[in-house]
């Protein structure tokens, strides 16, 4: 009897190599930036955005509160050594007792001085002295802390303590576009004047000045080098800071060259391995340029 030998198994076949796609891998790193830019607007302007604000203040709470104790805090356009304040250098300390409001203030008005808390207009007086003093503040965006000041009834108290003293105000009314402007302050009085965005959450349409008398007594105004007006558009209300550009367009590099190190990675690594190791990096990334971007949007929102 004939024994029929086993048929020869098929020949295995190496697999063939993963073909190379440029236009899948530029698709895929365009992906990975738009969800970390994404994420990283929504965490500046919520989360993050708060957290943020809330350290600077404390941060700067004490470097103001060391220099009042010292006698060394700011009084005008420059420090007690003569050099010109800084953007963004703690000036004074405001309290709106019915709203439960305390911030420290910051020098200058852009998007950028404004993450951290309210900010001192630089081409007005320092609160507590004669003139019109302007304090703006966001709405919504970084800890939002002037998002309840439009509320403020008439003879509510407002206090800013400042180098020279703890100067007190009273309410007056509230002003919209195209309202009446306040009354002309006499010789020697002072008065100060809170901004802020109104409209919708994120969605400014306008802005909303609160306007208090300076019921206090006048503080001494020290020289002036720099006068009214001086400023540029970013400082004023609702302005956009254009030199953030540079920041944008450097963090964005980073962001575009580790989303093109996650697609190679991908093909090349393995999916858990590399989401483990890039997701991290690419939320850091896209946090940073979003951030850097919300300089370019209103400085009140």
């Amino acid at each position: 009897m004939t024994v029929l030998a086993p048929p020869a198994p098929p020949p295995v076949r190496s697999p063939e190599p993963a073909v190379e796609r440029p236009a899948a891998a530029l698709v895929g790193a365009a992906l990975c930036v738009l969800a970390a830019l994404l994420l990283g607007f929504a965490a500046n302007l919520t989360v993050v955005g708060h957290l943020q604000h809330a350290r600077d203040q404390r941060t700067a709470y004490d470097d103001l509160r060391a220099e009042l104790a010292m006698g060394t805090a700011p009084v005008g356009q420059t420090t007690f050594d003569g050099k010109p304040l800084e953007a963004g250098a703690p000036m004074a300390l405001l309290r709106i007792p019915a709203l439960g409001l305390k911030q420290v203030v910051f020098e200058g008005t852009t998007s950028g001085v404004l993450r951290s808390g309210p900010g001192h207009r630089r081409d007005t007086p320092f609160p507590g002295q004669a003139g019109t003093s302007q304090i703006m503040g966001r709405a919504w965006g970084y800890g939002g802390p002037f998002n309840d000041v439009a509320r403020l009834p008439v003879g509510a108290v407002i206090k800013v303590t400042t180098g020279q003293a703890t100067a007190e105000y009273r309410v007056t009314g509230v002003r919209r576009d195209g309202d009446p402007l306040p009354v002309v302050l006499g010789a020697g009085k002072g008065r100060l004047t809170l901004i802020t965005a109104t409209g919708g959450a994120y969605t400014p349409s306008g802005v909303v000045r609160i306007d208090a008398d300076l019921v206090s007594e006048t503080q001494p105004s020290p020289p002036r080098p720099r006068r009214a007006g001086w400023i540029d558009a970013a400082e004023k209300p609702l302005g956009t800071d254009n030199g953030a550009w540079l920041s944008v367009y450097l963090w964005s590099q980073a962001l575009l060259a580790a989303a093109l190190l996650t697609v190679w990675t991908l093909r090349r690594w393995g999916r858990w391995q590399t989401w483990i190791t890039a997701v991290p990096v690419l939320t850091a990334l896209g946090v940073a340029a979003s951030g850097a971007a919300t300089c370019l949007l209103p400085n009140l929102l």
